[in-house]
């Protein structure tokens, strides 16, 4: 299972930073994801980023076991 990282929002909709999940992609992880959580989960997940390994991604993008999915949400300030 990939570990999913949680920050911002995702984090406070979630209720948790991390979580194990399974799926061989990042779209797999991320439906687990928004099924565990719920609606106002995906709705953040909708305008976030996707980081797997610290390099933005694609929901078609493999995953494995070793690595990390992030949900970046969109950051403000000045």
């Amino acid at each position: 299972m990939a570990t999913l990282r949680l920050f911002g929002p995702a984090r406070v909709e979630a209720g948790e930073a991390r979580a194990e999940l399974a799926g061989r992609t990042v779209g797999q992880v991320l439906e687990a994801a928004e099924v565990r959580y719920g609606e106002p989960f995906a709705r953040v997940v909708a305008s976030s980023q996707i980081w797997v390994n610290g390099v933005a991604a694609t929901t078609e993008d493999p995953v494995t076991d070793e690595d990390e999915v992030a949900v970046i949400p969109p950051v403000s300030g000045g």
